[in-house]
């Protein structure tokens, strides 16, 4: 920017930037002080909804509404944006009557909400409204009102909607948050709704780069030292499984195991004379972040992958695998 365009100083400029942040900052303080019975009932009737939940919003309140949809259908609670004012041409087809109705208004007084609400007072679709006028509109025809606290906006005019909108904001993630844990929403479900990019590779299962079938190095405890460096050789992963007679992983050998052994009778010795008993495994679900993270901690380069409850392994990582991935 030209140094000419600013009117005021950097130093004032700052300070602007400052009481800014501060004040909305003070607003979601407010904001979470106001929580109670009604925070409560809103998670209850999102979840319990049959459909999905339709939030709406005009102005700003609707670029508020459009990304607390997106936050709750990625979060598993299927919902979708309703714009008001094309409700009432046409769009009023986009609700069901199983569905839950989440509307933003500053004031309560949005006239293109009128659609809309008349439309779910008609078919009994509850509403909740999210508003800064508890007797508006919007907050009479709520079965649960949740109001935000009446605090000026950090605009310089109390105009532009900031504080009020960073509220708004903030109460649509508690309330996405909020249902999180009330439906035991896990971070493995989260992923099915996130696969692509960062947050995808993230959240990627064990099952989804372990190597499995002909690729794992096993061996039984009986076999001979020639074939379990034949095996381990092969299959390049510097380690071999050791399985009893029913498949069920019992011990692992590697490079270390190998090396500590390496005397006169070597090659006379078994896989089970040497292998590491009762080895570290995982299971197929685990995130592949925190197969990275405990074969780290425990500075391990290969990990064997067992389903809960069975004895076979279904498959193995290596590290590099996870670094393939993008994990690092």
């Amino acid at each position: 920017m030209a140094q000419g365009i600013l009117k005021i100083s950097a130093d004032a400029l700052l300070a602007e930037g400052v009481r800014v942040l501060k004040g909305e900052a003070q607003g979601l303080e407010a904001l979470a002080g106001t929580l109670g019975e009604n925070f409560v009932r809103a998670v209850e009737l999102l979840g319990g909804a049959e459909g999905r939940v339709a939030v709406t919003g005009m102005g700003k309140s609707g670029h508020v509404a459009r990304k607390v949809a997106a936050t709750m259908a990625s979060t598993g609670t299927p919902a979708y944006f309703i714009h008001p004012a094309e409700a009432a041409h046409g769009d009023l087809g986009m609700l069901s009557l199983r569905d839950v109705l989440l509307a933003y208004s500053n004031s309560g007084e949005t006239a293109e909400l009128g659609s809309l609400l008349d439309f779910c007072a008609r078919g009994g679709l509850p509403v909740i409204g999210v508003t800064k006028n508890p007797h508006s509109t919007l907050a009479a025809q709520s079965a649960v009102a949740l109001i935000l606290p009446n605090l000026p906006e950090a605009c310089p005019f109390d105009s532009a909607p900031t504080t009020s909108t960073t509220m708004m904001m903030a109460l649509g993630d508690a309330l996405a948050l909020g249902l999180i844990q009330a439906k035991g929403f896990s971070e493995e479900q989260f992923h099915l709704y996130h696969p692509g990019g960062h947050l995808g590779r993230k959240l990627m299962s064990v099952r989804d780069i372990m190597h499995s079938g002909d690729e794992i190095p096993l061996v039984t405890r009986a076999q001979a030292m020639p074939e379990v460096l034949y095996t381990i050789t092969g299959k390049s992963f510097g380690c071999t499984g050791v399985v009893d007679e029913s498949g069920a992983l019992i011990g692992v050998i590697t490079d270390g195991d190998l090396r500590r052994h390496m005397k006169a009778d070597f090659l006379t010795l078994t896989a089970g004379d040497i292998m590491t008993p009762n080895p570290v495994t995982i299971q197929p679900d685990t995130l592949s972040a925190k197969a990275l993270g405990m074969m780290q901690r425990r500075a391990i380069t290969t990990v064997f992958v067992v389903e809960e409850g069975a004895g076979a392994p279904a498959g193995i990582l290596h590290i590099h695998d996870c670094l393939r991935a993008g994990l690092a």
